[in-house]
């Protein structure tokens, strides 16, 4: 166990400096200029001269690299072009945002998923089956903008049960903030529901056909009782596995739902920034979100020795 988490911790870290490079060399080779789009069409050349030089464009791109690298290490990754703040602060206090609301859609998808891949197991090939099948297909098939605008003409314009934009301050309860972020953590969580009770379900029927459950069964075992203390157990690996896929999409694909709800996280403050070309903020994000991602996705328990219970 010991060995494979360390490989897994060293082709992480290997994973990431390779992302860093891909992030920190893609986003200087983007056509454009910072310093021209900042001072606008009436500066002149001496103006943006000096205005690449004081944000330490004229070095080389290697050399700058490596001091952003460093820095960020140290967690500094420097300061913002276009607001003049410290990049840390403002992308930890956005990442507590993020991490509230994925924390949120999880707490709701994982329960509910596990639970109807469940069902759909007892109930298969029947009137239930078929029903949880429809529904898992009609929420993997719409994207999240299209959900997320779905939820806010209904619930937010036509009812009024619900708040837009998704809001959160300082000071706010814990109630407070799951109300408010109520509808997109709903987008969140139809996003994801489908993958986790398709994997639950087609996990816990391939646990189904076996020797063990045959004899189960001929026993006189209930197939609710069968599938809860001998099925589920034993298929803990794929469900894992695919629950750890999603909590990282969770948590890095929110950017969509960050948009279309105005909401205050990485995701919305990474898009400001693109817009701007504000180089050190998109930079941090995509570090963040890679290691993030990275750091879910390198789970043991994705190891083909721990798929089945010996």
């Amino acid at each position: 166990m010991l060995p494979t988490i360390l490989k897994r911790v060293a082709l992480g870290l290997v994973l990431l400096f390779a992302v860093s490079c891909l992030i920190f060399f893609g986003m200087d080779a983007l056509p454009g200029d910072f310093a021209a789009t900042y001072l606008g069409q009436a500066a002149t050349p001496q103006a943006v001269a000096n205005l690449r030089a004081e944000l330490g464009l004229e070095q080389p791109v290697l050399t700058r690299y490596v001091q952003w690298l460093t820095a960020a290490m140290h967690g500094d990754f420097g300061t913002s072009w276009s607001t003049k703040q410290a990049v840390a602060d403002q992308l930890w206090r956005r990442l507590g945002n993020s991490l509230f609301l994925a924390g949120f859609a999880a707490a709701i998808a994982i329960p509910l998923a596990i639970g109807f891949g469940m069902l759909s197991v007892l109930y298969r090939n029947r009137a239930p089956d078929r029903l949880i099948s429809m529904i898992s297909l009609a929420a993997i098939s719409f994207p999240e903008f299209f959900v997320g605008y779905l939820l806010i003409l209904f619930f937010a314009v036509q009812f009024g049960v619900a708040t837009f934009p998704a809001t959160i301050y300082d000071g706010m309860s814990i109630w407070e903030k799951m109300q408010a972020v109520l509808l997109p953590a709903a987008t969140l969580v139809l996003a994801v529901f489908a993958h986790i009770m398709r994997m639950t379900r087609a996990a816990i029927l391939a646990i189904m056909s076996s020797a063990y459950m045959e004899t189960a069964e001929l026993k006189g075992v209930g197939a609710f009782r069968a599938i809860i203390r001998h099925a589920a157990p034993n298929a803990y690996a794929p469900i894992i596995n695919v629950v750890t896929l999603n909590l990282a999409y969770l948590v890095v694909g929110v950017v969509v739902v960050e948009v279309v709800f105005v909401y205050p996280g990485v995701g919305q403050y990474l898009v400001d920034a693109v817009t701007v070309r504000d180089m050190p903020v998109v930079q941090a994000c995509g570090l963040v979100f890679a290691a993030i991602y990275i750091f879910l996705t390198s789970s043991p328990t994705s190891s083909p020795l721990l798929s089945t219970r010996s």
